[in-house]
């Protein structure tokens, strides 16, 4: 008998490939998908990060609308005065702060998402002119409160 050959014809090295395959393919049919057990651990980890995540990434929303809020306020109130200043008389709306050139859109309340702010009108014993009062102030229109527990429309 030749050295390396066995009684099948093959040599050694042939048989260990044979064998090798035979384990792959045996293993690969054994190992087609996931159980059911591994299955539900996975989705019962993406449950729990996603009930970690939800909440935060919703407060983050409702803190930069309230960021944006405080801006666009910040914004309005800096144009009226403005605008009284220059003018010596109050807007009489939000609207003569476009049409004069102050504003070029009126900004949108984000808790609304809406432009419709509450104006706070000045009393005729306090107007420069003390014939037509105007606007002196505004608010957001919302009722809802912020995270600090104040009302948007203390703002």
């Amino acid at each position: 008998m030749l050295r390396g050959v066995n009684k099948s014809g093959r040599s050694g090295a042939e048989n260990n490939d044979h064998a090798a395959l035979r384990l792959f393919a045996r293993r690969r049919n054994s190992a087609r998908g996931f159980t059911l057990l591994e299955m539900m651990i996975v989705i019962s980890i993406i449950i729990i990060l996603m009930a970690i995540a939800i909440p935060n990434y919703n407060r983050t929303v409702i803190q930069s609308r309230e960021s944006v809020l405080r801006s666009n306020l910040s914004t309005l109130r800096s144009v009226i005065s403005q605008y009284t200043l220059d003018k010596q008389k109050a807007p009489q709306s939000l609207d003569d702060l476009v049409t004069a050139g102050y504003l070029r859109q009126i900004p949108v309340d984000p808790m609304t998402k809406e432009t419709n702010w509450e104006v706070v009108q000045e009393d005729v014993i306090m107007a420069v002119d003390q014939q037509e009062p105007g606007i002196t102030d505004v608010h957001s229109a919302s009722p809802g409160t912020s995270t600090d527990g104040t009302a948007y429309s203390t703002w």
